[in-house]
């Protein structure tokens, strides 16, 4: 398994994909993984840095250098390997170039695409042409791609029409019920929040893709006396920094109840802002399948979502949730539906309930990380 993260450096969805997908294949196979980052004391867990010579090079390719002492390190510190498996173009390169070292079959899984995310270049400059090639290179010669999603494989196919529509397959995300399950905790009282009022939450990044800015607009139209829990931080730029600050303030000049959490918390203190709050709200621009609105699900919480990506593929629109029509063209027609769908919940206590109930026995009953790890294996027993 090649991956950027891995634990205790956890920074999104993929890396809680890979984390789990380990933890659960390793009931059913040997599993070595590569990773990026500090040093890890865990078994059959190797970590690799960059070349000290590129410290000061662009970030692009710098993990470049990362991706190409992973594949060197494969053939020597592994014996045996069946298949090499990487994830995001963080690793692909590695991944690509371990299987022709090793003559094994390379597997890529696309928590994203780089094609579809085209405010990454505001982050890395010219280096998101070299993770745009890193990802393409790494798709189109796998021997197997797998999407989280429907939408993902989709999206994989427009994407890269190179790729043999036989090779995608479709993998979903999954959810840990162990992990992930309704328990209020202390949170509300350690951040000052009024339980008898409605408590609305995000959980994520602050980039692009994850609609924040969107979120806070839509809070100025939340019903008065809805709270907001915004867990929100590792912005990908001072600008994007900058914007969500502000927008921050102009909300708590308008209305109380505006709680902004921006250290990254633990996932015991996620759940308890998941299970105390009525609503969680997931206004992405860009999901390919969005694993934080599992998590919500698992712990009893109604989701309120933009309908793109693979979200519709976790989120039952009026069972489980709402989904919100994105048009990049019309962002206040989004805000606005946004807000709409949270009044409509938050206000209506048994709605949220029963809604929050349907998420859990979903997520609980069809997204369970042991039968996506064996799905998985199936796979790599097609290309042995």
């Amino acid at each position: 398994m090649m991956t950027r993260e891995y634990p205790p450096e956890i920074y999104g969805g993929a890396g809680v994909h890979v984390t789990e997908l380990t933890r659960f294949m390793r009931d059913i196979v040997d599993v070595d993984v590569h990773c990026m980052g500090a040093p890890r004391d865990e078994k059959d867990v190797y970590v690799h840095g960059v070349d000290p010579e590129l410290e000061d090079a662009n970030g692009a390719i710098k993990t470049l250098s990362t991706g190409l002492r992973m594949a060197d390190a494969v053939g020597k510190v592994n014996g045996g390997l069946d298949v090499v498996h990487s994830h995001t173009w963080y690793s692909g390169l590695g991944g690509h170039l371990a299987g022709l070292l090793n003559d094994i079959p390379h597997v890529v899984t696309a928590h994203s695409l780089e094609p579809d995310r085209p405010w990454k270049r505001e982050q890395l400059g010219g280096g998101y042409d070299i993770s745009s090639w890193s990802e393409k290179n790494a798709m189109e010669y796998a021997d197997a791609v797998i999407g989280v999603s429907a939408g993902m494989k989709d999206a994989i196919l427009r994407a890269y029409p190179r790729i043999d529509e036989s090779k995608v397959h479709v993998v979903l995300n999954g959810i840990d019920p162990e992990k992930w399950f309704p328990e209020k905790g202390t949170i509300a009282d350690e951040l000052g929040v009024d339980t008898s009022r409605p408590i609305v939450s995000f959980v994520g990044r602050i980039t692009r893709q994850k609609g924040v800015p969107h979120l806070l607009k839509a809070a100025q139209h939340f019903d008065e006396d809805v709270q907001l829990i915004l867990c929100a931080g590792a912005p990908d730029t001072p600008e994007i920094a900058e914007e969500t600050n502000a927008l921050v303030e102009k909300l708590r000049a308008e209305r109380d109840g505006v709680f902004w959490v921006q250290e990254m918390l633990p996932s015991e203190r996620i759940r308890e802002v998941y299970s105390t709050s009525d609503v969680f709200v997931c206004p992405s621009i860009y999901e390919p399948l969005g694993i934080v609105n599992l998590e919500a699900m698992a712990c009893g919480t109604a989701v309120v979502a933009s309908r793109v990506g693979g979200i519709p593929e976790v989120v039952v629109d009026g069972e489980t949730g709402t989904l919100v029509d994105y048009d990049e063209s019309d962002p206040e027609t989004f805000e606005r539906g946004l807000a709409e769908a949270v009044n409509a919940v938050a206000g209506n206590t048994d709605k949220a309930a029963q809604m929050g109930e349907a998420g859990r026995q979903r997520a609980v009953a069809d997204f369970s990380w042991a039968t996506i790890a064996q799905e998985t294996v199936d796979i790599y027993k097609q290309l042995i």
